[in-house]
């Protein structure tokens, strides 16, 4: 086969061929060699200065997306939120008890006798109260939402707002419970 190959490249139909090659490139007139089309010139290359994203975005006049600002609020994002940041707090109460209790020289005992010993108004007691239970109310209400969820119902748009409102109710019931003791 080797020897095939060869062979035909030695032949004179196929070595004319090649010669015409070169010959047809000489012959090409090229655009920039007419009259009326200008000369193509290369300038030095220069890298491109890298500028901040935010900086290219407000000179192309392009909004900021997507953004909260942009969004209207919806209970479902409300709750949503307002969840992790009762999550925020709880671990906060959590984490100053246990530094307290660690950290403070007298027991809790000494401490609530000097509550006590302010001879603060029933009302200022319980509203002190409120505010504390609140994020516990509420994280506890929406985490058996959330339970209620992992069991794969009340998943359509309608539950969701119902048992949000629900679940509202049930906050407020458990906060008011828990500041009145």
């Amino acid at each position: 086969m080797a020897f095939y190959s060869c062979s035909r490249l030695g032949s004179k139909s196929m070595l004319a061929a090649i010669n015409r090659f070169p010959n047809t490139l000489v012959k090409v007139n090229y655009a920039q060699a007419a009259s009326g089309v200008p000369k193509i010139s290369f300038k030095k290359f220069e890298p491109t200065q890298e500028e901040h994203h935010d900086i290219r975005n407000a000179k192309l006049k392009r909004p900021m997306s997507p953004h909260l600002t942009i969004y209207a609020p919806q209970l479902t994002s409300m709750l949503s939120i307002t969840h992790r940041t009762a999550g925020v707090i709880l671990s906060t109460y959590i984490s100053a008890l246990g530094i307290g209790a660690l950290m403070l020289p007298n027991d809790v005992s000494h401490y609530v006798t000097m509550i006590e010993s302010l001879n603060l108004s029933p009302a200022t007691i319980f509203l002190a109260k409120a505010v504390l239970a609140a994020p516990f109310g509420y994280h506890f209400a929406n985490g058996i939402r959330h339970l209620y969820w992992d069991t794969a119902r009340g998943l359509t748009i309608k539950e969701v707002y119902s048992t949000g409102y629900a679940m509202l109710a049930v906050a407020v019931a458990t906060t008011l419970f828990l500041a009145a003791l």
